[in-house]
């Protein structure tokens, strides 16, 4: 059963024992099959929870009945060919809210959130599957520029990527400009709605705006400063580069300010700190 014909079933015109009739109507199986096909679940799972009556679902399929309880439904699920998800929609209840409900949840400990992945296929979106062959990686740069060949990834994998209103940045592996509160090989999500350098204090480095900025020739990810026309591009404190100076707006426009980092912890590039700063690393 498509995702198109399981849309139409959990419209509120119908009731979910109608669709649930509809359903084992278009399967050809009768209530009995479906009490016989149940017997084969529950003896499996070593629970007669599992079991479904034919006089049991009849009742269900005229609402006669309370609502099924979690192992038939499961059981629905498994013979009728349903996501378990798509199921309990039937009733009203729309799994994917989860996520949303418990982000806007006020906990204080840090913990572990377990999600199910997206189990329509129809959720997929075009992302890289291939980058350019002749891409450096050592520079800073957009990544819809590095990419060589787009392909379809489901959804869940990336739900929290907003590629219609953000762009999305890569920190070349010779980057150290924000190092090391900015990793080299880190993806930045820009908002490219602010354009401009915002001047304010802030309590620490984390509050202090970072922007993606457009070099013409190259790209740079720094805190920015406006002097007259020239746009200062600072660097961390600890990086072992230095900061600089561009006209502005002659030979740079900044692209937006970033909004997110998603980068790696666990790896260090001594070598590379060594070959720009000229010092030995510190091992």
């Amino acid at each position: 059963m498509g995702p198109n014909e399981i849309s139409r079933l959990t419209s509120k015109a119908v009731s979910p024992g109608e669709r649930l009739k509809h359903v084992r109507a278009q399967l050809g199986i009768t209530t009995r099959e479906v009490a016989v096909f149940s017997k084969l679940i529950a003896e499996a799972e070593g629970n007669n929870e599992f079991l479904i009556s034919g006089p049991w679902l009849t009742q269900i399929e005229n609402e006669k009945t309370s609502l099924p309880s979690i192992y038939k439904l499961f059981t629905l699920a498994s013979i009728y060919g349903l996501s378990y998800s798509s199921l309990v929609a039937l009733y009203g209840v729309d799994v994917t809210k989860i996520k949303m409900f418990h982000a806007r949840m006020p906990i204080a400990k840090t913990h572990l959130a377990q999600h199910e992945t997206d189990e329509h296929p129809a959720s997929a979106i075009e992302l890289p599957v291939r980058f350019d062959a002749g891409l450096n990686v050592s520079k800073t740069n957009l990544l819809s520029r590095m990419i060589e060949t787009w392909g379809q990834v489901p959804l869940e994998f990336v739900q929290h990527l907003d590629l219609r209103h953000r762009l999305y940045g890569f920190i070349g592996f010779s980057d150290y400009t924000l190092y090391p509160l900015l990793r080299p090989g880190s993806f930045v999500e820009i908002d490219p709605e602010f354009k401009s350098v915002e001047q304010r204090s802030t309590r620490s480095e984390f509050d202090r705006p970072i922007y993606f900025v457009d070099l013409r020739d190259e790209y740079a990810c720094s805190w920015c400063e406006v002097l007259d026309d020239k746009l200062l591009l600072l660097a961390h404190p600890l990086s072992p580069v230095k900061s600089r100076s561009v006209a502005l707006p002659r030979d740079a426009e900044i692209i937006g300010q970033v909004t997110g980092v998603a980068m790696r912890i666990g790896i260090s590039f001594p070598e590379t700190i060594e070959k720009i700063s000229g010092a030995p690393s510190q091992s």
